[in-house]
């Protein structure tokens, strides 16, 4: 039975090494242990906020996917609270199974206990297979995003 709950500190290696386990994934994120400080910091920091929610899918005690909803005030939308999903990874092993449906139906419902009138995501333009998956679930392609390193 998989269930859905909010990330512990122990859940961090088994969330880095998902982040890590795809083509862009590997360029960017280190799952190496111990892990960088840069992670602990940045689960500390979510784990403190009350707007963040970094939650894991868990099934026989093993973290099998990840994702990230930040809980968004803003004025456009008449002051609508948004959920911004982001960082949704299944473990490779159980990929095509459903699991990622499975999660954002639960993110969603997540988004609504808070209030959130929509919900949006992001995802990388060279992810073809994750534009069709949520697209299939009513998600639909309406802005272009720009991102800028710093």
């Amino acid at each position: 039975m998989i269930t859905f709950r909010k990330a512990q500190a122990a859940d961090l290696p088994a969330i880095v090494a998902m982040l890590a386990d795809d083509p862009l994934g590997a360029a960017r994120e280190d799952a190496s242990l111990p892990l960088a400080q840069g992670y602990l910091d940045a689960f500390d920091a979510i784990d403190a906020d009350p707007n963040q929610l970094l939650a894991v899918a868990v099934e026989g005690g093993e973290v099998i996917g990840t994702l990230q909803i930040s809980f968004l005030a803003g004025l456009s939308h008449k002051g609508a609270w948004r959920g911004q999903i982001e960082a949704v990874r299944v473990a490779s092993h159980r990929r095509s199974g459903g699991i990622g449906q499975r999660m954002i139906d639960w993110a969603i419902v997540q988004c609504r206990a808070r209030g959130c009138n929509l919900v949006q995501l992001t995802t990388d333009k060279s992810r073809a297979d994750a534009h069709r998956f949520y697209e299939r679930l009513g998600f639909t392609g309406s802005h272009l995003g720009y991102k800028k390193s710093l």
